[in-house]
């Protein structure tokens, strides 16, 4: 979802098998997707709700039938819009399941570019898009083949990623000179996912970019959609959540190691983000699990 923690760590992909599939709900399975980049291209489809997306400099609201395709590098996020929750299939792919050498001219003029960033695609297609018809198709058989599940489908699904790139690279368009916007706002983001747990303050932030305060708190905000202080808030309760859900930690040791010091406040914030408590949300993770099993 240019991570779920700025950089990303997770491995989405192997050399056998070139992609990680994901069913997803916001805010119901967590809370957001903070900003973050990663290595690989992301295809997402929207079945039901909306959210509140940035791709690049790209900000746009989802709904029923969106389809957004980020390339490798470029920072984006997720947020729940106001009382809606959100549900989508997602693939995360490494670049090698379009099957092509680095020497193919293929590759060098029409894969490349788009890992560098040198040609920009369209990131939101939505049903007014004047052939989502035939995209929504091509869609909806590579999330088919990734359900699936096998050899003889990743074929399948590796010729109709090709045949979604044909199509998206018709209306692509040279992406303008790198105004460091991207890189400033990479490096605060991995300075936040190293030092979240710590009281952070905006100077330190500022002075990772050497920038000033008050131009770097311009900056993040424009870029990211949120102040630092509520980037980082968000940042943590979505870290808790992950901590409800796949550990045997109590609520006070996962607010401590989500970097608050007050067990009141940790409650507080998660309430506000969450629209329930941690206990609640235990309870409600629990019986989805068990509901999909």
């Amino acid at each position: 979802m240019n991570t779920l923690r700025s950089k990303e760590n997770r491995v989405h992909s192997s050399e056998e098998k070139p992609f990680s599939f994901y069913e997803c709900i916001i805010p119901d399975l967590f809370s957001c997707v903070p900003m973050h980049w990663h290595e690989e291209f992301e295809l997402s489809y929207i079945l039901e709700g909306s959210a509140e997306f940035i791709c690049g400099t790209d900000k746009f609201r989802s709904r029923k039938g969106s389809i957004i395709i980020t390339p490798p590098n470029v920072t984006h996020s997720i947020y729940p819009c106001n009382n809606c929750r959100q549900v989508y299939d997602t693939i995360v792919f490494n670049p090698e399941i379009f099957g092509c050498s680095e020497s193919d001219r293929y590759y060098q003029k029409c894969i490349l570019p788009l890992i560098n960033g040198n040609i920009l695609i369209q990131n939101h297609i939505t049903p007014e898009h004047y052939y989502y018809k035939e995209i929504h198709m091509i869609v909806e058989n590579i999330f088919s083949c990734a359900r699936g599940d096998t050899p003889q489908l990743d074929m399948l699904m590796r010729s109709e990623l090709i045949r979604l790139f044909w199509l998206l690279e018709n209306d692509a368009r040279e992406a303008v000179p790198d105004n460091r916007e991207g890189e400033i706002i990479r490096t605060a983001l991995l300075y936040i996912q190293k030092h979240f747990k710590e009281n952070i303050k905006v100077q330190q932030l500022a002075d990772s970019v050497h920038l000033s305060p008050s131009y770097f708190m311009y900056r993040f905000r424009k870029s990211v959609g949120f102040s630092a202080a509520e980037y980082i808030c968000h940042y943590r309760i979505n870290y808790a959540c992950k901590q409800i859900v796949d550990t045997s930690k109590n609520i006070s040791e996962i607010a401590f190691d989500s970097g608050y010091s007050n067990l009141s406040n940790f409650n507080r914030q998660f309430s506000r983000i969450m629209g329930c408590t941690p206990l609640e949300y235990k309870k409600k993770s629990r019986t989805q699990r068990i509901q999909k099993n």
